[in-house]
């Protein structure tokens, strides 16, 4: 389904080196070199600047790099959509889980979900989270993923082509490092934030994101705006090493072992729910169903 090569080229450009990646993967350093050439030959493109010092991905690696683990995984998805469809249609609901995607709510309500679903199962589908990768799944909800739990707003859903099921307007907070002055406050205020650099998601993410930045920059000229590309976990670690402020969600909570989420004392929430197809084929629309009334119970 996929150039198996492709995985090769992954461990080495996680590694940066091909005797580290033949390691990995219990090949010599003359196969994973031989595969490497093999994969560029057959792209028709260089991966790799090689030097004395070492080696690096070029831009046309990066690119490929950003995409080869959703191909991968799209592939293996097919497979396994394939042996279902030999067995008949079962109801699985196929949940995509990254980091910035807290799925843990789903987990804990299960239980409750399979006595009002008889015969519903789930499968956890990893994905790492880049720009890349929420732009295709997103867009693509029900072909290898089913649903991913996250905020939004209308403008959101409209751009990547999906729905939701809104669950609850979560109020927006503050990850802080655990060694900030400010990270064992119970609330703060936004005077509380006057000298400090503030990380915030670039304008046109989310509406309500986009106002809090707006009252910042006009109402609180003390505070230092950092535009956020996108929520990832290098997002996370420059907040932890800067000790600077990020704006974030209370379901972060468990993400980063040394971060801490704080709430602020102010009006700004965040719609929270099940982003989903805007066709949903009736056995996810059924779970949708039972995750809309047991929920807030």
């Amino acid at each position: 389904m996929y150039n198996k090569h492709l995985e090769t080229f992954i461990q080495v450009a996680d590694l940066g080196s091909f005797s580290k990646a033949a390691d990995v993967l219990y090949i010599s350093s003359t196969a994973v070199i031989k595969q490497i050439n093999l994969l560029e030959q057959e792209l028709g493109l260089q991966l790799f600047d090689r030097t004395h010092r070492g080696i690096s991905l070029t831009k046309a690696g990066r690119s490929v790099y950003g995409d080869a683990k959703y191909i991968i995984q799209y592939s293996k998805d097919s497979i396994t959509r394939a042996h279902n469809a030999m067995q008949g249609e079962e109801k699985i609901v196929r949940i995509g889980s990254s980091l910035m995607t807290p799925a843990q709510f789903i987990l804990e309500l299960w239980p409750k979900i399979k006595e009002a679903c008889p015969g519903m199962k789930f499968q956890m589908v990893p994905f790492e989270n880049t720009p890349e990768n929420a732009r295709e799944i997103l867009k693509n909800l029900g072909t290898n993923i089913d649903i991913v739990a996250g905020w939004f707003d209308e403008g959101f859903l409209d751009y990547r082509g999906c729905a939701a099921l809104k669950l609850e307007d979560e109020p927006i907070s503050c990850a802080l490092s655990i060694n900030h002055r400010l990270a064992f406050r119970e609330k703060l205020k936004i005077t509380d934030l006057y000298g400090e650099n503030v990380m915030l998601i670039k304008r046109g993410w989310n509406s309500h994101t986009d106002a809090i930045r707006d009252e910042l920059w006009t109402e609180h000229p003390q505070i230092h705006i950092i535009d956020v590309p996108f929520f990832n976990v290098d997002v996370f670690n420059q907040c932890e090493s800067s000790n600077d402020v990020l704006i974030g969600f209370g379901k972060w909570q468990n993400v980063h072992p040394l971060l801490r989420i704080v709430p602020i004392d102010w009006n700004y929430t965040i719609p929270f729910g099940i982003l989903h197809s805007k066709s949903p084929s009736p056995y996810v629309s059924e779970f949708l169903d039972a995750v809309s009334k047991l929920y807030s119970l």
